[in-house]
């Protein structure tokens, strides 16, 4: 059986391809991290929301319907129109 003669591409053309590799596997990482933290995100978002539609509600029942200025915590009643 012949040996196989080792074929080989230059050193500047085998550190390109080194180079573009890790910055591609840089690029995935963050990409994957990036991805974790949406999810953790949106998790967070998940578990917030009925938060806020609870005091929403216990609001509601103790001022009426109002909108809030969340800056100073003003309100102004909502108008309820006879058709509602």
């Amino acid at each position: 059986m012949a040996k196989e003669e080792k074929l080989q591409i230059s050193e500047e053309e085998l550190k390109v391809v080194q180079e573009q590799q890790a910055s591609y596997q840089k690029l995935v990482e963050k990409v994957g991290v990036a991805e974790i933290t949406k999810f953790v995100l949106l998790g967070q978002t998940h578990e917030l929301l009925p938060k806020i539609e609870e005091h929403k509600k216990a609001l509601e029942e103790k001022y009426g319907s109002i909108n809030i200025n969340v800056a100073d915590g003003s309100y102004t009643k909502i108008e309820k129109k006879e058709n509602e």
